[in-house]
């Protein structure tokens, strides 16, 4: 099952993709169970909801061909990144990996659909790419007792794209790193949102391309923080609420390790999660 949301930006209306039996996909519109798949809807149980209606035959079909598919949750209230949680991409960027997960955020205008038109900032020389695997919360999380106790705060996952203008970032940060992750569209989301419980979070192979050629290649199996404990952490010191995203951080093969080229106009990046799909961005001048 996966959920998405399909039309034009801000009049996205919410649908559900399933394997039919002779292993076909196929569309169906959720309206009928929310206006929207948005943080509320998740706190209340609506993958259930979804699951039920289903099985019971009683949502309609709907063609997704040819539409725009947005973010498959609606507007979060906070996007949560955590920073260097691959060894091998914290070595690329030339620091020691970190002991204790290094976080910032996202303002909630960075998130864009999975295939919308990206745009490369005003004054940017260095805008970067970076596939991650998002978790998205589906139950209040404040003071987890333990790792184990995320399960029950997480509703799924999903494709994210994080990314960066590495002069913001890193020259022009004063300390923060927020100046070079926060331009529009800067978080494109999607193209689905899978349960939870049909995703082993553990050993999800990422990767990404510019115009067609090979960047990243890993697995979250060499996160340094898994989901469960970053969820677990980050409760002891923020609230996460239904519908808030966690973008778990990134492997090596972006741009800033002097690699490769950062992106200009007219490049096209392709990231993809195993089983979370994968999105396309083709970039512009802003």
């Amino acid at each position: 099952m996966k959920l998405v949301r399909y039309g034009s930006p801000g009049t996205e209306k919410p649908a559900v993709l399933t394997l039919n039996g002779d292993g076909s996909e196929h569309a169906y519109d959720v309206s009928s169970l929310t206006a929207d798949i948005t943080g509320e809807f998740l706190a209340a149980d609506g993958l259930t909801s979804v699951r039920k209606a289903l099985a019971a035959g009683d949502l309609p079909a709907v063609e997704l061909d040819g539409q725009r598919l947005g973010a498959p949750i609606a507007r979060p209230s906070a996007i949560i990144c955590v920073g260097m949680n691959y060894a091998e991409h914290a070595a690329e960027s030339g620091s020691a990996p970190p002991t204790v997960p290094i976080i910032f955020f996202k303002t909630p205008n960075t998130v864009a659909g999975p295939d919308d038109e990206a745009y490369i900032p005003r004054n940017s020389t260095k805008t970067d790419w970076e596939v991650e695997l998002g978790v998205v919360i589906g139950k209040r999380a404040s003071y987890l007792d333990s790792p184990a106790q995320a399960a029950e705060h997480i509703a799924g996952y999903l494709t994210a794209n994080d990314l960066s203008e590495r002069t913001f970032q890193i020259e022009d940060s004063g300390g923060q790193w927020s100046k070079g992750k926060c331009a529009p569209g800067f978080s494109p989301l999607g193209p689905w949102l899978v349960p939870a419980t049909d995703v082993d979070a553990n050993n999800l192979r990422l990767r990404s391309w510019v115009n067609g050629e090979p960047r990243q290649d890993s697995t979250t199996a060499d996160m340094i923080f898994p989901v469960d404990f970053l969820v677990h952490h980050l409760s002891q010191y923020l609230t996460m609420e239904p519908g808030d995203v966690i973008l778990t951080g990134t492997p090596q093969g972006v741009a800033l390790s002097g690699k490769y080229p950062y992106l200009k106009a007219g490049d096209v990046v392709e990231i993809e999660v195993e089983g979370l799909g994968r999105q396309r961005q083709t970039f512009a001048q802003a």
